[in-house]
């Protein structure tokens, strides 16, 4: 069950670096409920691969993204479980992102007032 959405507008990321992103800012936003299980599910296989351990970490722009992840991850033990799921299947989590990326257009191009 999702219990909450969340979206951010990060500039120019990459898929990986964005879904690094998300996961963090997920695991920030469930650790004050400090949940009996946490079910995580990601559209990027890289990404679920590298949180299990099964893929090195190569790139040094995810490596620093990586590593917060793990941390962040200690907290909930092993009460954990990460998934990928195929795009098609993640329509919710696509959606997020368009918004964020429709209202930091909006934001963009909206004249500001003079003062």
């Amino acid at each position: 069950m999702r219990l909450r959405g969340l979206h951010r507008y990060l500039g120019i990321a990459t898929n990986n670096e964005a879904e690094y992103h998300a996961l963090i800012e997920g695991l920030k936003a469930v650790a004050p409920w400090n949940p009996d299980r946490l079910e995580i599910f990601l559209d990027s296989n890289l990404v679920v691969e590298q949180v299990k351990g099964k893929y090195r970490v190569k790139k040094p722009e995810l490596q620093k993204l990586h590593e917060q992840t793990m941390e962040l991850l200690k907290q909930f033990d092993d009460k954990w479980t990460i998934a990928h799921v195929e795009r098609d299947h993640n329509k919710g989590a696509d959606a997020m992102a368009n918004r964020a990326i429709d209202e930091h257009v909006e934001r963009v191009k909206k004249p500001r007032a003079s003062g």
